[in-house]
């Protein structure tokens, strides 16, 4: 029985890697594919019986989840978006318990108002598993994937405490007392826990100083966050939420540079081996969930119309919500998510593996339980497929702006160059008279070949002209090869002692992991690389116009003069000068700059119109 187990646990990871593979391949959403694979093998006999319980899931799976989620989520973000996730973790869960009980009900009188409360605050809240694992997929609005990663985060607290009480009310009477007391201990209870146990880990964090024991304090992290809550009668979601938050938030004074990275790729590997285990699962349920219903009184003319109109209920709530709420902060003049917004948010409310493990919370001797689960798994499957499928044409339809890997470039270059400033004034400050010259000079090429490989990917294709960090990167891992290729040769030989040859090893493995990936800009060169507006605001931005006739429209004034090479092309929005940029051997921009102090340049390649301030080292 435990070989049998251990080979189940085998094939679920033989089955995640192949299908997760495939799907990358035909560039298909995961978990959906998972989901409809998990469907088909639980018609296979005997061939996974593993069974979804509310300790799997509340315990076992959503904590890790929950933390995985939490640690990459900044709290700058967290609370630019707090009137929203309050509004939907809060509201719409409350909203849409109410307005799927009320549907249950009424198509259902015998199982009773508590009943059918009951399975309305399981399916309410949207699954922080399916916002996390779908929502990047689809190309959104980097504003709605976090405020959905937030929402989600918050959410399955207020959907327990709302099946808590209808759990309740099945038994007793419940008064709006009570509903309130129990919102405010769960809440508040969860919030002081979350902040102990971040207090606590941050503490023993600070001393350790290997990665390898800083990560395996990580991994205990939710549950010394969720157990004691829950021993308390709080909400451990809250608590592991705060927790990872707070953590996430300070690792760069907790930890060590090693000790993040270790962490950031283990959690990665945690996170995506526990999502695909989940939509595996929820697929894995169909048949059993199948047969409770048959060995019922209800026959499938009734249980499918009813678990239809659960699925229609919670997709239609959620939009009535969404868009009531829209509408009232506009009445109030206040910001709100336009419509196109609040469509996207709407549909993007799938459910996941948290619902169908708090279905089993009810008593199993209530009154079509076994209806309430398979309603349960209609509304999950419905909302990932229907929903998950349809999503990415929904937001093209829209035309809602996704991530952009051109303003991200273009951020990021302003930003080195900004972290860059700030490390040669340090470099300036510290240095002294015994330090070598030929050390700070390394230093410093060092620090301008970071910045010119930033600006460098916002120029023009490889195909026209490799750049300098582009021809680095190219020849470095030749070498790379070359040194691995004499390392492994000189193990096979012998004579040398395992440790340093894995050493040396690792250190080829660091810096080829290390080098930066030029990126082919040929795919961009037909919009305009811009900064949105609100950023870049020194005044000779805002003095300087945004184009120029260029004095040598052929290129770089010097560069065409001396018969030199150029890689970029930068002109002077004072007088028309255009100049090779610093990747350039000349640096005829910056050199212009040095010498007439006209302070604002713009970029002078096809489909570029960003513009720099030498003075203000800004963008605009």
């Amino acid at each position: 029985m435990r070989v049998h187990a251990t080979l189940q646990i085998l094939a679920l990871i033989a089955v995640i890697v192949a299908v997760s593979a495939g799907a990358r391949r035909w560039r298909y959403a995961e978990p959906l594919v998972l989901m409809v694979v998990g469907v088909g093998l639980s018609f296979i006999p005997h061939a996974f019986t593993i069974r979804i319980t509310p300790d799997l899931v509340l315990t076992g799976l959503l904590p890790p989840l929950l933390y995985a989620a939490a640690i990459r989520t900044p709290l700058v973000q967290f609370r630019a978006n707090r009137r929203g996730i309050i509004l939907l973790a809060v509201g719409a869960v409350a909203f849409t318990t109410a307005a799927v009980g009320l549907v249950t009900w009424w198509m259902l009188p015998a199982a009773g108002l508590a009943a059918a409360m009951a399975l309305g605050a399981v399916v309410a809240p949207p699954d922080a598993v399916a916002a996390t694992a779908v929502g990047r997929r689809v190309g959104m609005p980097r504003r709605i994937v976090a405020l959905l990663e937030s929402e989600s985060l918050l959410n399955d607290a207020s959907a327990l405490v709302a099946l808590g009480t209808a759990l309740a009310a099945m038994t007793s009477r419940v008064h709006a007392t009570t509903v309130i007391w129990d919102f405010v201990k769960a809440a508040g209870g969860g919030l002081i826990i979350g902040l102990l146990a971040a207090t606590v880990l941050a503490l023993i964090r600070r001393r350790l100083t290997t990665a390898v024991l800083d990560t395996t304090l990580s991994f205990a992290a939710p549950y010394v966050a969720f157990l004691p809550a829950e021993e308390l009668g709080t909400s451990g979601v809250l608590a592991v939420v705060v927790t990872g938050l707070l953590l996430g938030h300070r690792s760069t004074t907790l930890q060590s540079a090693t000790s993040r990275i270790a962490e950031s790729i283990n959690w990665q590997t945690v996170q995506f081996v526990l999502e695909n285990i989940v939509f595996l699962l929820i697929g894995l349920q169909v048949r059993d969930l199948a047969v409770a219903v048959n060995a019922g009184n209800l026959a499938w003319g009734v249980v499918v119309p009813i678990c239809l109109g659960v699925l229609a209920a919670t997709i239609v709530a959620r939009f009535v919500y969404v868009f009531g709420v829209a509408g009232g902060l506009r009445l109030t003049r206040r910001d709100a998510w336009s419509w196109a917004e609040c469509t996207v948010i709407s549909w993007a409310g799938m459910r996941g593996v948290v619902d169908l493990g708090a279905v089993f919370v009810i008593p199993p001797d209530t009154p079509y339980r076994a209806l309430f689960a398979f309603a349960a798994f209609t509304v999950v499957a419905g909302t990932l497929l229907l929903q998950g499928w349809t999503l990415p044409w929904l937001v093209r339809r829209f035309r809602l702006p996704g991530p952009d890997p051109v303003e991200d470039a273009l951020q990021l270059a302003g930003l080195t160059s900004g972290a860059t400033r700030a490390g040669l004034e340090r470099l300036a400050e510290v240095l002294g008279p015994d330090d070598p010259p030929e050390v700070v000079a390394q230093l410093e090429e060092r620090a301008d070949r970071r910045v010119n490989m930033a600006w460098e990917r916002l120029g023009r294709s490889q195909a026209e002209v490799e750049p300098p960090a582009a021809a680095y990167r190219r020849l470095r891992l030749d070498m790379l090869a070359a040194e691995r290729e004499w390392v492994l040769a000189a193990r096979d030989r012998g004579g040398y002692d395992h440790e340093v040859l894995h050493t040396a090893m690792r250190a080829i493995d660091m810096e080829e992991s290390m080098l930066d990936r030029v990126e082919d800009a040929t795919a961009r060169l037909d919009q305009e690389l811009t900064v949105p507006a609100g950023r870049g605001g020194c005044a000779h931005l805002r003095e300087a116009p945004r184009a120029r006739p260029a004095s040598t429209p052929d290129g770089c004034a010097e560069c065409l003069r001396d018969g030199t090479r150029w890689v970029h092309l930068r002109l002077c929005l004072s007088c028309g000068h255009v100049g090779c940029c610093d990747s350039s051997p000349g640096r005829h921009a910056t050199a212009h700059f040095e010498a007439t102090s006209h302070p604002v340049m713009r970029s002078f390649e096809p489909g570029e119109a960003w513009r720099w301030c030498y003075v203000d080292e800004m963008l605009g």
